[in-house]
């Protein structure tokens, strides 16, 4: 054998001892910790064609498994709204509708709940954030790489809500007027008080639900005349206050913010007032809206995989027996 071809078979040899590792890895660690029936989840790719309208997704940390059920039915149905606007979780299951990609949200948190590159003490040193963004946007993760090419596709547009933190008003930071657009989704998501405020363009932000939980306003304002809000609170739910801990820390952290602290101590109220204008759009035929059909009972961290899977195919199943219905609201029947 000569040299060439030795070099050849060490190099193959060399690459199934890798793959191989991985399987084993991910046979003994990954699908381990993941959701039972994580293999029932759908794949593949949204049809190109676009429907003229707006997507607005709520916020909800892993209540969005909710929302990437919604949108995998959605995507499955060719129903693909042409501009997607999300706050905090609502931004990071947005962008996968966006690239079209079926199921990659919700194989993605169901996967990684227990990676600690995801969430945990790891994710925080990395990320000083309980969520492990840098993971989650790397293309080196267990799941299929984001479509970056139909992701940043000029026929569709992206917003994630975030909070500025100078003038505490929600920022509606679009794809293609930040210099990062994943710095975005972040800022989007990054939680108040446990998070270090993630600096875009000159502007420090935090959380988009700081100042908004559902937005709706947005897409009204910018005069779209289809709108589809999706929930991640059953329509009789109530929107839990900020602990008596939280607050405190708030008032110890951002002291020199008053307006901020204001913000989080109001915003059952501000929810109350964003929900009763929801209903208000769809009595008026002005907006299409789909929720939970259950009481969502899982906690901001939630660390059963089974119920947040149960919460996907919630979601799944609710978008799907409604679907009739949004087809004609949005003149596709």
């Amino acid at each position: 054998m000569d040299n060439k071809l030795a070099k050849t078979v060490k190099t193959g040899l060399a690459a199934t001892a890798v793959a191989g590792a991985a399987m084993a890895v991910y046979e003994t660690k990954v699908k381990h910790f993941s959701y039972s029936k994580i293999d029932t989840i759908p794949s593949g790719s949204a049809p190109e064609q676009l429907v003229y309208g707006c997507i607005a997704l709520e916020g909800g940390s892993l209540r969005g498994l909710y929302t990437a059920g919604v949108l995998d039915a959605l995507m499955a149905e060719g129903v693909n709204l042409q501009t997607t606007v999300g706050v905090s979780a609502g931004a990071m299951c947005g962008f996968n509708y966006v690239s079209g990609q079926i199921g990659r949200t919700a194989r993605f948190n169901l996967s990684n709940r227990f990676n600690q590159r995801y969430v945990g003490v790891g994710a925080y040193v990395e990320n000083q954030s309980p969520f492990g963004f840098k993971y989650v946007f790397e293309d080196e993760t267990n799941v299929e790489k984001l479509d970056r090419e139909r992701f940043m596709d000029p026929a569709r547009r992206f917003v994630a809500v975030a909070t500025n933190i100078e003038t505490v008003e929600p920022a509606y930071l679009d794809r293609d007027e930040v210099s990062d657009v994943f710095g975005a989704i972040r800022a989007s998501a990054t939680l108040p008080v446990v998070s270090e405020p993630v600096e875009l363009d000159g502007v420090r932000y935090l959380d988009g639900g700081v100042t908004v939980s559902i937005p709706y306003q947005w897409p009204v304002d910018q005069g779209y005349e289809k709108i589809v809000i999706v929930r991640t609170l059953s329509r009789d739910a109530k929107k839990q206050p900020e602990s008596s801990a939280t607050i405190k820390l708030a008032e110890q952290r951002y002291k020199d913010n008053p307006q901020l602290i204001t913000a989080l101590k109001n915003k059952v109220d501000r929810y109350d007032a964003e929900v009763w204008a929801c209903e208000k759009l769809e009595e008026e035929g002005r907006a299409f809206i789909i929720a939970p059909s259950e009481p969502v009972t899982i906690s901001r961290m939630e660390a059963d995989l089974e119920k947040l899977g149960d919460l996907y195919w919630l979601g799944h199943n609710d978008a799907m027996a409604q679907m009739a219905d949004l087809k004609t609201y949005l003149n596709m029947a």
